[in-house]
Order: C-alpha cells, then sequence, then structure tokens
C-alpha cells in the first residue's frame, strides 16, 4: 500500500509568465483540448491555459458523459462526428484511459410523427456518412427488455433512431488527460486565476488583465461556456447566449439493467448506467435565465417522472445525487466558433447541451483558429456572422428535441 504517497503531479502547477504566444481563458475540457492542440497541432508551447478554478470545475465535471453525433445538417454531423472519431483515439494518443464505452444509443419515437422525424434523423446520418439507422419497436424491446411497453403506458416505443458508436466517457478523465498531456507538451496551465479584462491595442488584442497580473499575448480564445459573453462584452462583443440550468441525476447502484444510451423524445428524459450500476439521467432545460448550479424541484419532478414513465421498474430506487449545469444556449441550438470584435480574440462557446461530446473538436477547431487565423472548414459554417447572413443550423428544429 503506497499510503498515498509518491505520487507525481498530473500536470505542472504552474506561475503566469509575463507574455505567451496564446492564452486560453477557461480550463475546461474544451479550453485544456485547445491547448493541447496547440502544443501538438501546431508546434506552439508558449501557451497559457487560465482558470479562475480548478480544472474540469465547471460543466465539464457536471454532464452526463454522453458522446454521440446523431444529428441532422452536414454541418453539425462533420462537426461532432470528428470529435467522436478523436475520442475512439483518444485513450491511445494521451496514453490516459478516458473510459470510452461505445454502447449504442437510442433516440425513442412514440407517435407515427416522431417516427417520421426518426426516418429523417437516420436517412441524413446515412447521407452524411456517419452510422445510424431505423430501429423498430421489437428490436428496441428485445435490445431494452425493462421499457414499459404495458397496456396503459403513455409512451409506448415505436422503435427509433440508433447510433452504434455513441455512448459514453469519464468526463473528469478526458480534462485530466488533456491537461497531462498539454503540460507535457509545455504548457502553463494556472489554476485560481480570473481574467478580470482585456487589452486592446489599435484594434487588435495586447493581453490580458488577471487576479494574478497583467499577461501579454497577441492570441486570447475564450473558452469559458456561459461567462463567455461577460469577457467578451469589454471588448464590444455582444454574443446570442442565454444561460440556463440543466439538472442531471444519478442513483443508487443496482446491477447491470441497461447496456446502452437511451433517450426518450416523449419525454425528454435520457439515461444510462454507469460503469459503478448507477442510473445517470437527465431531461430537458429549466428555461429561467441562471448561473446558478442548483436547479429546482419542478424541473426535478418532470425528469424523474419522465424516467419512471420509461422504467416502471426503477421506482423503488434512491437517489444518490442531483445537480445542475450552466449551459450556455445559441437561438440556433449551434455552437459559436470564431473571431469576434477585436484582431485576435476568438471564441469558443454557445454548445448548450452538446459540450462534452464536442470536447475534442472544440479543442481542435479552436486551436486551428489561433494557430492560422483561419477557419478550419468545419467550424467556418459555426461562425457569428451566420446570424447576419441568415445561416443558421437549428438542430432543435431539425432532430425535435427541445434542447
Amino acid at each position: 500500500m503506497r499510503d498515498n504517497r509518491g505520487w507525481q503531479p498530473a500536470w505542472r502547477k504552474a506561475v503566469p509568465r509575463d507574455g505567451y504566444d496564446a492564452v486560453i481563458v477557461g480550463g475546461g475540457g474544451h479550453g485544456l483540448a485547445t491547448a493541447y492542440y496547440l502544443a501538438r497541432n501546431h508546434r506552439m508551447s508558449r501557451v497559457a491555459v487560465l482558470e479562475k478554478g480548478w480544472i474540469g470545475g465547471g460543466n465539464t465535471g457536471r454532464n452526463t458523459t454522453v458522446v454521440r453525433s446523431n444529428y441532422f445538417y452536414p454541418e453539425s454531423v462533420a462537426l461532432y462526428d470528428l470529435a467522436l472519431r478523436l475520442y475512439e483515439g483518444l485513450s491511445r494518443e494521451l496514453t490516459y484511459n478516458i473510459m470510452l464505452s461505445q454502447r449504442g444509443m437510442l433516440i425513442a419515437a412514440h407517435t407515427p410523427m416522431q417516427m417520421e422525424i426518426c426516418t429523417r434523423i437516420a436517412n441524413a446520418m446515412q447521407l452524411n456518412g456517419v452510422d445510424g439507422r431505423l430501429m423498430d419497436g421489437a428490436e428496441a424491446l428485445q435490445r431494452i427488455p425493462l421499457l414499459n411497453q404495458t397496456a396503459g403506458a403513455r409512451f409506448r416505443c415505436l422503435g427509433g433512431v440508433w447510433q452504434g458508436r455513441a455512448g459514453v466517457a469519464r468526463h473528469d478523465a478526458v480534462a485530466w488527460a488533456y491537461a497531462r498531456a498539454a503540460s507535457a507538451l509545455g504548457v502553463d496551465i494556472v489554476e485560481n486565476c480570473a481574467v478580470t479584462g482585456l487589452l486592446v491595442e489599435g484594434g487588435a488584442i495586447a493581453g490580458l488583465k488577471t487576479t494574478r497580473g497583467t499577461i501579454r499575448t497577441g492570441r486570447v480564445g475564450l473558452a469559458a461556456a456561459g461567462a463567455t459573453p461577460g469577457l467578451a462584452a469589454p471588448a464590444g462583443v455582444r454574443l446570442p447566449i442565454h444561460t440556463y440550468a440543466l439538472q442531471a441525476f444519478v442513483s443508487e447502484p443496482v446491477k447491470p439493467v441497461l447496456d446502452t444510451v437511451l433517450l426518450y423524445l416523449g419525454t425528454g428524459t435520457y439515461v444510462s448506467q454507469s460503469d459503478k450500476g448507477e442510473l445517470v439521467f437527465g431531461g430537458g432545460l429549466d428555461r429561467v435565465p441562471t448561473h446558478g448550479q442548483r436547479g429546482n424541484l419542478p424541473a426535478e419532478e418532470a425528469v424523474i417522472s419522465g424516467l419512471l414513465e420509461m422504467f416502471p421498474a426503477f421506482g423503488q430506487l434512491k437517489l444518490l445525487r442531483q445537480w445542475a449545469g450552466v449551459v450556455d444556449v445559441v437561438p440556433d441550438s449551434s455552437p459559436v466558433i470564431g473571431p469576434v470584435g477585436p484582431a485576435g480574440l476568438y471564441v469558443n462557446c454557445g454548445w448548450g447541451t452538446g459540450g462534452f461530446k464536442a470536447t475534442p473538436a472544440g479543442g481542435w477547431l479552436l486551436a486551428h483558429l489561433l494557430a492560422t487565423g483561419r477557419h478550419h472548414e468545419i467550424s467556418r459554417p459555426f461562425d457569428l456572422d451566420r446570424f447576419a447572413r441568415g445561416r443558421m443550423i437549428d438542430e432543435a428544429a431539425g432532430s425535435g428535441i427541445a434542447h
């Protein structure tokens, strides 16, 4: 027994330098992935990640761990499937087990109209080169035998969209893996360092004011989720983002009863079972703008009742814990990636409920922007200018899922 002695830190506890080639604000998955890909893909080692709290302490540590690319529009599929492909090789690349479990995901339909939506999604996925197919009710019940298919069920499963490559990954392991790998490549990871202002000189970014002093840099990437609008506002940037609480729940552990990820279109509730046997589940947004991480009882009731509609057998389980993440939602339910305001300022935000599943792609694309000053072909459709051009990517309308 090692008695907690002899362990080496996973990453260096860096002290901020006076200047860097690039600085990323936000020490969650997207910020850490950006730093790693800047160092690995673009050979930039004078890079810092600034985090006002601790690494992975925001939405990266407050989500339900689902990874998938079962989207409708070609732009979204390209984005989220890039993330999924990167996830598939991440443990090997970073030599750190992120516990990726590609157990598949079913989006379940309960009405003929919902089955029509699922048919559209499955067809779109196949046209866009992503694994996805329509599953009928008999196969769904065979795969998930505990589903409520009784005569009195309000939401009998008629089938849905199946993606076999979807699954779950360990959220904190993803953050730690990127942090360790970035640090090993020379990136400074600075925790307990809040950004208090942007330095702009001659219409371009010149640095950052922080609680640990001024840091000079000509390139800044904001990857701070719902805090991004406030960080960008002093530079005259207005981002069309509203923040809401998204609650999640964990039950007591039970023996294996669910070997896939399930989302019910009828209730908006989704659920998977962790390796420890806990049921991890959530539902729709609490549509009251907030930066609080508490949630509320009416939203909790709606999510839990949705779970019990799906699985009446879970009614006797005890709830172990509950939390809320603050999700940053854009009007068309797609992220904002690109340059904003003064030259040298870039954002990666507005992911809504899709932030964790997009982590590797968000980092890859923001790193490309910071290093080259130009969009990657995958990030170009998600530029802020799409609102002025009328080229919105409305995944909520395309998928029939409210959030």
